[in-house]
């Protein structure tokens, strides 16, 4: 949703997503809100049946405000991978932390991407 983060993400989709290849949903405080993410990840399965998810928090977060460092926002995506695991065993799910100068961490963790 932050405009910082548009030309960034924009460049990326195109070079690693195929056009007509997914659902783009921009989510103020990206899985800072699980319940929510989790509604959005349910309705894509059953609307458009999909077989992967890509959650994307970034830097500088206003919704996280003071409590959004690099560990917090790597802990919340660890957790909503895992829950959406659960859910959705099916599911490939990935993470990423998006620094503002454009470089997408893949995040790796227990429950992360190993």
């Amino acid at each position: 949703m932050d405009y910082r983060t548009q030309e960034h993400l924009n460049k990326w989709l195109e070079k690693d997503f195929p056009a007509q290849s997914y659902d783009r949903v921009a989510i103020a405080g990206g899985v800072y809100d699980l319940d929510y993410v989790i509604g959005q990840v349910d309705l894509a399965i059953k609307l458009h049946k999909i077989n992967r998810v890509v959650l994307v928090n970034h830097e500088d977060c206003g919704a996280y405000g003071a409590a959004g460092n690099y560990e917090r926002h790597k802990m919340d995506l660890e957790e909503a991978k895992r829950k959406i695991k659960i859910l959705f065993p099916d599911l490939d799910v990935e993470t990423y932390y998006l620094h503002l100068v454009g470089i997408f961490e893949k995040m790796k963790g227990p429950n992360l991407d190993e």
